[in-house]
């Protein structure tokens, strides 16, 4: 019983000087290099992911091991995203695909089967993935026609965090795919979304017809 408690305070130990690292000042890179020194790190992956804090969560993405991320797994870690801001919980699930779900193929065959997951964040995951796949020049699956049929029928009926992933994905088939950049371009302009966004000097708009064409025309330079 002794041996046990050493083990959890030694435990806690590690988290609290690992967490006393972490403040409002500090940049994702930062947290990199945190998690470059630990390594993988699961048990202290879910004490940090326990905290309930944004920061402290995004360091324990990135020291998770990845093969314990079953579907369980994953169902509860979305279930407790959904206590932070809209903001904050796209980003750790984005996070979460980034850096784990897309580096093993078991977990990209999970990510591949959200697509009418119950869960709007996994439902986000399985259209950004498939944008990513577009967007870094990988070689995407053959499902391009299944897609932008998904995308015309359900994309004004999806949740906003959703709608994003879905935009994002037409807009790189438009942009890569050129037989379809049409169709990409009618699908903006037909729902109007992002149509009145405002977005920063030298940020390029998610309105469809715009986001295709200023990236098509970079490439042709």
């Amino acid at each position: 019983m002794d041996k046990k408690n050493d083990t959890e305070l030694k435990r806690s130990s590690k988290a609290e000087n690992i967490l006393s690292q972490i403040n409002s000042k500090t940049k994702l890179g930062d947290l990199r290099k945190i998690a470059k020194d630990i390594k993988k790190d699961h048990e202290l992956a879910m004490e940090l992911w326990s905290t309930g804090e944004f920061l402290p969560r995004l360091l324990a993405i990135l020291i998770m091991d990845k093969k314990l991320l079953s579907q369980d797994v994953l169902n509860s870690l979305d279930k407790d995203m959904q206590t932070h801001s809209f903001e904050e919980r796209n980003n750790l699930m984005d996070w979460l695909m980034a850096n784990q779900l897309t580096k093993d193929k078991k977990r990209i065959a999970l990510i591949e089967s959200w697509q009418n997951s119950p869960s709007a964040l996994q439902r986000r995951a399985f259209w950004y993935y498939q944008g990513r796949l577009r967007w870094t020049g990988q070689t995407p699956p053959d499902n391009t026609a299944d897609l932008l049929s998904a995308l015309e029928t359900d994309i004004t009926q999806e949740e906003p965090e959703v709608q994003w992933a879905m935009n994002f994905t037409a807009g790189w088939i438009g942009i890569y795919d050129e037989k379809n950049r049409e169709r990409c371009i009618q699908l903006g302009e037909k729902t109007g979304l992002y149509k009145d966004e405002k977005v920063s000097k030298g940020c390029t708009p998610n309105y469809l017809p715009e986001f295709i064409t200023i990236e098509v025309n970079k490439r042709h330079k």
